[in-house]
This record gives structure tokens, sequence and C-alpha cells, in this order.
């Protein structure tokens, strides 16, 4: 009578094993959930056992030991991150355990001085990406930090070495060439794991004021100038090679005339030395050919009326040629 009342009287009652059961698949569920984890298609993952490094995995589904033996931490090595400096920004790095995100940039840290003693504010950014996952969370507790203190040690550097019309203009890529190799070369010093892919000046102007009006006028006028240098280049370029063809036209000309001329010297030197080889051959014949080859053309004239032969002992001449061709004259 009293198992049986009290047995109604507890109708939900569990027994041990049930409870038992069920602790060890919550145990299993926990044991399962905590020894996986996905690593994404553009990070690596750093794992640490007991608060040590052992090994870095890639992208996929991963395992580790369960019960926080094992911690991961996914690192994006395959996303090219930018910093930007004087200008508010918004971080772009991921935050864990071991990264300190750090506050926008301050439009104090653009304010330079340049080596001819001229203030300028110099905007730019840096890119980077995160090549050795490990060297990036152990070696550098303020990994950001470094990296802007560096970047804007390296720019100070340039900048102060320059004059501000070279910075403005025509030393603009020289810096960010030169800036991007000493900022490598200082991240490596640190062992920080970074590669650095771009450093872009934006914009490079002197403080607002009078300073500023100043130097936007000076640029104006460097640009004007540039603007005739590319429109005298362009009239030279479409100029010389005309002149240049009118030239050659003319050299050909003379060339041809030359040759002409030298043709028909040569040509006569010839007619003469061959008249010259008969005449040694036989000098009766050639006189004789030559007279009446003379007398000849002499007659055709006389006979064309353009000649008069006169009597050397002819004391009075009366030009009845002439009379005869007028009105009137004799017949």
């Amino acid at each position: 009578m009293n198992s049986s009342g009290a047995s109604s009287r507890n109708p939900f009652h569990l027994s041990p094993k049930l409870i038992i059961a069920a602790v060890g698949i919550v145990i299993l569920f926990i044991l399962v959930m905590s020894s996986f984890f996905v690593v994404d298609q553009t990070e690596q993952a750093v794992v640490l056992r007991f608060g040590k490094y052992n090994r870095i995995v890639g992208p996929g589904l991963q395992t580790k030991l369960p019960l926080g033996i094992d911690r991961n931490f996914n690192i994006p090595t395959r996303v090219v991150q930018t910093m930007t400096f004087g200008q508010a920004s918004v971080s772009q790095n991921y935050s864990s355990m071991f990264m300190n995100t750090p506050s926008g940039s301050s439009a104090g840290e653009s304010i330079m001085l340049t080596g001819d003693l001229n203030i300028v504010d110099v905007q730019w950014i840096i890119q980077y990406r995160i090549e050795d996952p490990a060297k990036w969370l152990f070696n550098v507790q303020e990994r950001d930090k470094t990296i802007r203190d560096i970047s804007q040690s390296v720019i100070n550097q340039l900048v102060g070495d320059l004059p501000i019309l070279a910075i403005m203009s025509s030393e603009r890529t020289s810096i960010e060439i030169e800036s991007q190799e000493r900022m490598q070369k200082a991240f490596d010093s640190y062992n920080l794991g970074v590669r650095v892919v771009t450093v872009k000046l934006q914009n490079i102007v002197p403080p607002v004021g009078e300073v500023q009006d100043a130097f936007e006028d000076v640029n104006k006028s460097i640009q004007d100038m540039n603007r005739l240098i590319n429109e005298g280049k362009e009239q030279y370029n479409r100029e010389i090679p005309r002149a240049q063809g009118e030239a050659s036209q003319m050299i050909q000309v003379a060339q041809g005339y030359a040759a002409e001329r030298v043709n028909n010297a040569q040509g006569d030197v010839a007619r003469f030395s061959s008249v010259l080889e008969a005449y040694s051959l036989s000098k009766d014949i050639t006189a004789r050919r030559l007279y009446i080859e003379t007398m000849e053309e002499i007659l055709n004239k006389a006979d064309a009326g353009t000649l008069t032969l006169i009597d050397r002992e002819l004391d009075n001449f009366l030009p009845i040629s002439n009379l005869t061709g007028s009105q009137g004259g004799v017949k």
C-alpha cells in the first residue's frame, strides 16, 4: 500500500541511470563541440596547447583537444588591411585576445616640418598583409600601434629631408617607394610577420590659411608651366618631322640636279674625246669634216635670212635686204 502510494505521488521520478546517461550525453556533446573549429578561406589559425604555441592550420574544419586544452586564434593572412594617417578612420583590423585595436588616426600626426622649414599636412595610407601569424601574435604586444609609430617615423624622416615643392610634386613617387622599403625593414627587425603591400600618399597641402593659398598659386603656376612645356613638345613633334621631310625632299632634288649636270658633263667629255681621237688618227680629214659641218651650220642660218656676207674690200654697203622686206621697198 505504502509503495504504491509513493509511486502515485512522484509521477516524474527519474532513475539515477537516466540522469547519469543524460549528463554523459551533455558532456559528450560539449567535448565534441569543443574539439572542432572552422578556419575561413582568408585565414590561418594558430593553435595553443596549455597556452604554448603548438601549430598553424589552414582553412577548413579543424580539430583540437577539448576543455580548453587547445585554443585557436584565427588570423586574416590573406586579407590586405589598410591603415590611414591624418584622416578620421575606423580600424579594419581583426580583434582578439592578442590584438589591441587602436583608435582612429589623429589630425596632428600628419603635420610635419619639411627640409626647407615649411609646415605641411601629409595624409597617407599603408596597406599590409599578415604573412606569419605566429610572429604576429607573439613577438609584439601592440602590433597596430607599432605599425602606426614606424610608419609615422619613416614619413617624417623622408619629408624632413626634402623641400616642400619637391614633396608636393616631383618626389611624391620616390617618397612612396622609399617609405615602403624602410617600413618593411623596420617590421622585419621587429619580427612582426607583416608584408607591406603599398604606401600611398593622399593629400599633401600646407596648413589652412594664407600659406595654403600661396602654395596653391605656386602649384597652379607649376601646372601651367608643365602644360606649356607639353604644348611646346607637341608642337616640336609636329613641326620637326615636317621640316625634316621638306629638307629630305630638297636634298633629293639637289642630288638629282647634280647627277644630271655630271652626266651631261661626262657626255660632253665623251664626245670631245671621240672627236679628239678621230682627229689624231686623220687630222686633214677631221679638220675638213669640222670645216664642212661649221659651214653647213652657217649656211643654214643664211637660208633663214639671218646671215649677210660682205666683201671685205667693199667700201659702201647698202642694206637692200632690209628694204626689200619693208612696205614700198625695192623689188
